[in-house]
């Protein structure tokens, strides 16, 4: 299948970084012998990948700024084209040898997110989007699943752990929604839950305090498919708040509905 130029170049860095990522994700089953040998040797291979992300995106678009996990804000000439990139979401997954991470590549000009890559070299799913050109994994179009009622819907959401986020208000969180669902998931990879409602897979998800390179190559891939995104709030940017729900129009609403009102 063709694909833009743009969309080819964030595949090849992808690629490239992601074949990195399989080779230590290799080694760390052979490595964990205690939690700060391979917790260092995750922070390396982080680094790596962001490098390698990078070296690629600024080679094919020189110019263009760059916001990574790792590396931090590196402004570039062109003001107006910014990529945004974890170049590992699910490093805890990454660490434990669970096949469920991803790099995530979102590209931002001005103020909106117009292509995205996220892909998990683990089982070679790439999933793509281009503004107003659809959503793809593995060049198979998406769309988000068509469910209608709550009670038929597996959903997806976070859980902060030691040292991150609001423990009671997730708790709450999830009390509510477990009432309502067929299915409640956490995967542990915010762009990869995101792909995956994309893809039909999830009826919906929602996780609070998020970071840009979580959510941006995830939100243009919702809507591509024919989703819905925003914050809690429900018409909020999720790329500003940090929050994000996502599904179709139908749970969307019914989950900003439910949520929204526990914040307060």
């Amino acid at each position: 299948m063709l694909h833009s130029a743009l969309i080819n170049v964030m595949v090849k860095a992808a690629r490239h970084a992601g074949r990195s990522l399989k080779r230590d994700l290799g080694e760390i089953e052979h490595l964990q012998v205690s939690l700060k040998g391979p917790a260092n040797f995750v922070t390396l291979a982080d680094k790596r990948a962001e490098q390698m992300l990078y070296d690629d995106l600024a080679k094919a678009r020189p110019g263009y700024g760059f916001i990574g996990e790792e590396g931090g804000t590196r402004e570039g000439a062109d003001k107006s084209h910014t990529w945004i990139v974890d170049p590992l979401d699910g490093t805890t997954n990454f660490l434990h040898g669970i096949p469920q991470f991803s790099i995530s590549i979102g590209l931002r000009r001005e103020d909106t997110v117009i292509a995205g890559v996220i892909y998990n070299p683990a089982n070679e799913e790439l999933y793509l989007a281009e503004r107003g050109k659809g959503a793809f994994l593995n060049d198979q179009r998406l769309r988000v699943a068509g469910r209608r009622k709550l009670n038929e819907c597996v959903i997806a959401c976070g859980l902060p752990h030691i040292g991150r986020g609001d423990h009671e208000l997730s708790r709450r969180e999830m009390a509510e929604i477990q009432n309502k669902v067929a299915g409640l998931r956490r995967f542990g990879a915010a762009s990869l839950d995101m792909a995956f409602v994309a893809a039909g897979r999830l009826d919906g998800y929602w996780e609070r305090n998020l970071q840009p390179w979580d959510i941006a190559a995830g939100q243009i891939m919702v809507r591509e498919a024919g989703g819905m995104v925003s914050g809690i709030e429900g018409d909020d940017d999720p790329l500003k708040t940090g929050h994000v729900i996502c599904g179709n129009e139908f749970v969307h609403a019914e989950l900003v509905k439910i949520l929204k009102p526990l914040g307060k």
